[in-house]
């Protein structure tokens, strides 16, 4: 198992179009070389380490759903996590084994499509002062981490920094156009659905999860990572007891960690001991082996 965390990746001979908190975007010509770094990010602050394999991990899942999902709704991958690298990458075999995606250039849309199952997290707030999340009013007397009595989507805008902003969905529809706004949300709500119940079935609640589409040669399509614990919030289900906080299999765990540092949420951020990075790592790795039903390559 690799020992030593990848945070920076640069290729020599290809141009890197944007490097962001976790991956690394280099332009193939015809496609984006898209590389998840082992970075880890918590109060929009990147980590000065890292978790070792994180980005296998956040790779690895991604191609799973991608093709769970495929006959359901296209995607952005041109190749499959069995083939192997083209002849122009081969050279960087050993940074790009298990951690690259190529894929299609599509345009991301301008929003970010959020469906939740669940109350937690910035929505569990909203709840408290309004009884509503995203505008969407909620039954009564629900308590943290409770099930919703139907999935709601809840889209936000994109932060190059700082906090992506929940919006109603009448704002996503001002910002991509009321068809297309219907159409991300009505494709969102059946893969958030589809992985719910599958993800159940392996011990894990999928209470949040953040979905990105894009367009390309006038199709929508789902790009980006999908259903990571990056993206969503993964909770044992033999551990679940709404009225609280929930135990994690995503980066929460880094999150309550830093929460009890004297630290103000500024850069440079603190970096993490060795015991939160192993403790980190055993969660993605875990979350990776109960989905796909094996370890990770």
């Amino acid at each position: 198992m690799t020992t030593d965390p990848i945070l920076r990746l640069d290729l020599p001979g290809l141009a890197k179009l944007k490097s962001g908190k976790v991956r690394e975007i280099f332009d193939l010509g015809d496609a984006f070389l898209l590389v998840a770094t082992d970075r880890i990010s918590a109060f929009d602050c990147v980590m000065p380490n890292g978790i070792p394999r994180k980005g296998e991990v956040l790779t690895q899942l991604s191609h799973f759903w991608f093709e769970r999902f495929a006959g359901d709704v296209p995607n952005h991958l041109l190749a499959s996590a069995a083939d192997p690298l083209p002849a122009r990458l081969q050279r960087f075999a050993a940074q790009l084994c298990g951690r690259s995606m190529i894929v299609k250039k599509a345009r991301p849309l301008a929003i970010e499509c959020v469906v939740r199952g669940y109350l937690a997290g910035s929505g569990w707030k909203e709840y408290r002062k309004s009884q509503t999340v995203c505008g969407i009013k909620l039954p009564a007397g629900l308590t943290e981490s409770a099930e919703l009595p139907e999935p709601v989507f809840t889209p936000a805008t994109k932060a190059e920094s700082g906090h992506d902003e929940n919006i109603s969905f009448a704002q996503a529809a001002r910002i991509v156009g009321p068809d297309i706004a219907a159409q991300v949300r009505d494709r969102s709500l059946q893969l958030y659905a589809d992985a719910r119940d599958y993800a159940r079935e392996r011990g894990i609640i999928v209470a949040d999860t953040k979905f990105e589409f894009g367009r390309c040669d006038g199709d929508l399509i789902l790009i980006d990572e999908v259903l990571t614990p990056d993206s969503s919030r993964f909770w044992p289900a033999s551990e679940y007891a709404p009225g609280k906080s929930q135990p994690s299999f995503d980066k929460q765990f880094v999150r309550d960690y830093l929460e009890t540092l004297d630290w103000d949420k500024t850069p440079p951020a603190p970096a993490l001991p060795p015991e939160i990075v192993a403790r980190t790592q055993a969660k993605y790795l875990e979350a990776f082996e109960r989905i796909t039903g094996r370890p990770l390559p």
